[in-house]
C-alpha cells in the first residue's frame, strides 16, 4: 500500500474532523468544555466498556500491554529529563518539556487513528492504552507539572479516583473475567456500541477545537526539541521498549504490538496544558510560560504528525518491524 493511500484511509479522516472542529471555533464561539465533559463521562467510558468487553485481546497481552506502556513512559522520562536539564531548562518550563515528550494523543487522536488504520482490534488496544495513559497523567504528569509550582502533587494525585475510564476498564475487564458480558446483540450493549462510536467523531472535533484555541503567540520556534523528541524519538523508543517485552516474554499479538506503537508515536496530548494551568508555576523562562509552551508543541506535533504518523503506519502496516 502506497503512503498516499494509506494517507487517505487512516491519516485523512482524522485530519478532515479535527480541521472541521478547528474551523468551527473561528467561525463560531464555540467552547470544547461541554462536549468534553460529555465524551469524558458518557461516551468514552461506554467505548472502553463494549470495545474491551467484545474484543479478543487475551488476559496476557493485557499485562504485556500494560508492561510496555509503563516501560516506555519510564524511559521517555529518564531520556527527556537528561535532554531538557543538558538544554539548560529549569523549572517550570522543565516540567513542561518533560510533559510534552512524555504523554502522546492516545485519545482524541489515536482512538480514532487506530481504528482507520488497524480496525476494531486497533480501537481496543487503543481504548486500553488511552485508560493507561489517563492513570499515569493524573499521577506521574500531575508531579512533574507541579514540581515548578507552590501546590501539594501528591495531594492532587487523588484526581486519578476521578478519571472515569478507570473505572470503565475495571468494570470491563471483572465482566469478562467473572463471565458477566450481556449478549451482543442485547440492547444494553447496542446502546454501548452507539455511544461508543460517537465518542470518535466528537473526539476529533474537541481537538480541533482546543488547537484552535491554543496560545501560541511566540512560541513555535522554541518548541522545536520538544516536537522532535514527540514525533521522532518517542516512536523508537516505544519500538524498542515493545521488541525488548516481545524477545523477553513473548507478544503474540503482532497487531496489538503495533497499534501499541503506533500509539505511542503520536503528537503531545492536550491534557498537559490543563496540567501546567492547573499546577505549574505562572513564571516563564525567557519569557515563555509554560502553558503557552504545551499549546504550541501540542499545534506542532499535531499538525506535523500528518508526515510522520503516515510513515509510522506504513512501517508497521508492512510488518518489517514487528
Amino acid at each position: 500500500m502506497s503512503l498516499l493511500s494509506i494517507f487517505a484511509s487512516s491519516i485523512l479522516p482524522v485530519v478532515a474532523m479535527a480541521a472541521t472542529g478547528y474551523a468551527l471555533a473561528r467561525i463560531t464561539d464555540v467552547e470544547a468544555d461541554a462536549l468534553n465533559t460529555v465524551t469524558v463521562y458518557v461516551l468514552a467510558p461506554a467505548l472502553v466498556v463494549h470495545s474491551l468487553t467484545t474484543s479478543a485481546l487475551g488476559g496476557g497481552t493485557i499485562v504485556r500491554v500494560v508492561g510496555v506502556v509503563g516501560a516506555f513512559t519510564l524511559a521517555m522520562l529518564v531520556v527527556s529529563e537528561g535532554f531538557g536539564r543538558l538544554s539548560g531548562r529549569s523549572e517550570p518550563l522543565l516540567g513542561a518539556f518533560v510533559l510534552v515528550t512524555i504523554f502522546p494523543n492516545t485519545g482524541n487522536y489515536g482512538i480514532p487513528l487506530a481504528d482507520f488504520a488497524f480496525g476494531p482490534e486497533g480501537r481496543s488496544t487503543a481504548v486500553l492504552v488511552t485508560a493507561l495513559q489517563g492513570v499515569m497523567l493524573y499521577t506521574l504528569g500531575i508531579y512533574v507539572a507541579a514540581r515548578g509550582g507552590e501546590g501539594d502533587a501528591l495531594s492532587s494525585m487523588r484526581r486519578v479516583f476521578s478519571v472515569p475510564l478507570v473505572y470503565a476498564v475495571v468494570v470491563a475487564l471483572a465482566a469478562r473475567w467473572l463471565g458477566l458480558v450481556p449478549p451482543t446483540e442485547g440492547t444494553l450493549m447496542s446502546t454501548l456500541e452507539l455511544l461508543g462510536n460517537a465518542s470518535i467523531p466528537i473526539m476529533l472535533l474537541i481537538l480541533g477545537i482546543q488547537l484552535a484555541n491554543a496560545d501560541v503567540s511566540g512560541a513555535l520556534r522554541p518548541v522545536a526539541g520538544a516536537s522532535a523528541m514527540r514525533l521522532l524519538i518517542a516512536p523508537v523508543v516505544a519500538l524498542a521498549v515493545t521488541l525488548g517485552t516481545a524477545s523477553l516474554i513473548g507478544f503474540e499479538n503482532q497487531v496489538v504490538a503495533r497499534v501499541v506503537v503506533l500509539l505511542l508515536g503520536t503528537p503531545t496530548g492536550v491534557t498537559p496544558i490543563i496540567l501546567v494551568g492547573a499546577f505549574s508555576s505562572i513564571g516563564a523562562d525567557d519569557g515563555l510560560s509554560p502553558s503557552a509552551f504545551v499549546s504550541a508543541t501540542v499545534l506542532v506535533t499535531t499538525v506535523a504528525s500528518v508526515v510522520t504518523v503516515t510513515a509510522l503506519v506504513a512501517l508497521l502496516q508492512s510488518g518489517a518491524v514487528l
